[in-house]
């Protein structure tokens, strides 16, 4: 049975291997496009949309939480109003 993060480590650890491994790398060449990371492998996997990617981790772990994100973003998705 695959190990069990709660959500808020889940969220640190993933934010952690972004920040140190992940970020320069891939904010050069998929700015803008969704990541999931599967922390306890150190894993992740690269979509287009936030649905692409959580399916490509489901699928190569199911079991496994990841956390979701937008490569150069802050956050995955904005509310609010565009102009």
């Amino acid at each position: 049975m695959p190990e069990a993060l709660e959500t808020e480590e889940i969220a640190r650890q993933a934010k952690e291997f972004y920040e140190s491994e992940l970020r320069q790398a891939l904010e050069a060449e998929h700015r803008d496009e969704f990541i999931a990371i599967e922390p306890i492998s150190r894993t992740y996997y690269l979509g287009r949309t936030m649905v692409e990617a959580s399916r490509q981790a489901r699928a190569m772990q199911p079991g496994r939480r990841s956390y979701l994100m937008r490569v150069g973003h802050k956050s995955a998705m904005q509310i609010g109003w565009f102009e």
